[in-house]
Parts: C-alpha cells; structure tokens; sequence
C-alpha cells in the first residue's frame, strides 16, 4: 500500500530520544540529517507529511520549518485525533495512512494506522503491536529508513531516487 499520507513522530524516531539541557535551561535536541531525505522523497512522490509529537518545543518547529513540513502538531497527548482531523482534510481513511512511533503515546495510533513502523530501539511491547521493526534506530536515519521501505515496497524507490539523482 502506498499511503495517501505519512504521520511521524519525533522523540524517539527522529532523535535518540535524548533531551540535552545546559546550566541555564536551554533544551537541546540532536537530529539525523539524513531524515531529511525521507522528506525530499515524499514530496517528490507527493505524498503529504504531518509531525504529530507530545513534546512542545520551538526545536521541531524550527527543524520542521527547515525541512518545510507544514503539518506539525506538537504538545499533542491524543494522536488519534489529529491524525482523524487529517484524514478528514484530505478526505483519507486511518488506513490510508503510514505512521511511525515509538513509544506509549504512539501506541493508539500504531494501532489504527494501514502501516505502522518503529524503530529498531523501541520497546518489545510496541514492537509487537506494528507492522514493521526497523534494523535502524530512533536517530540514526529510522525516518529515512522507514520512508525508503515505504517506497521499496511499492517498487518507487529506484524511481524516486532516478527522478532526483537524474
């Protein structure tokens, strides 16, 4: 299945899950740039990316902005019903959709989602719960990762990388 619409979380998929503060109370967050791929593949399979994270730091917004992701809903404690509002914007069912997550916040929508991913340093308990374990972890490219399987699966990713690489 090809989703009509990407969903991922952030702590714990796009970092290590690490929160880094200094003496003064700075937060700090380190990102795998090769996430950024996955990004650059879907827009250019036009496939719509959200951000759905608990956590409510102007660090996402700033990367999500980077990266030019739109959809970013953050300080969010009921996934499933953001990701509801999203399929009611594009007119999609839950099962239209692929969704990445880590943890217990996650779990819900893992649940309700066509395809669900987790990164390989997830906890056994969500790992049972999906359809698919990464061999990559939270932070070292799972986003990329999951992104590239999506594709694969599908038979787009040689296309995907042609369109780009030329």
């Amino acid at each position: 299945m090809l989703p009509k619409l990407i969903i991922t979380d952030i702590d714990g998929v796009w970092t290590d899950g690490g929160m880094y503060y200094d003496q003064t109370g700075n937060e700090w967050k380190k990102f795998n740039t090769s996430d950024s791929a996955g990004v650059l593949f879907l827009k250019k399979m036009n496939i719509p990316l959200a951000i759905i994270t608990g956590e409510n730091t102007e660090i996402v917004r700033n990367r999500a902005k980077k990266l030019k992701i739109d959809l970013v809903f953050s300080g969010i404690s009921d996934k499933v019903e953001v990701a509801e509002e999203l399929c009611r914007k594009f007119n999609i069912s839950l099962q239209d959709i692929a969704f990445i997550g880590d943890d217990i916040g996650d779990l819900r929508l893992l649940k309700k989602v066509g395809f669900s991913c987790t990164p390989a340093n997830a906890p056994d308990y969500i790992k049972k719960e999906v359809d698919h374990v990464l061999s990559t972890k939270g932070g070292d490219g799972a986003f990329r990762a999951f992104v590239e399987h999506i594709l694969s699966k599908n038979n787009l990713l040689e296309k995907c990388i042609f369109e780009i690489c030329g």
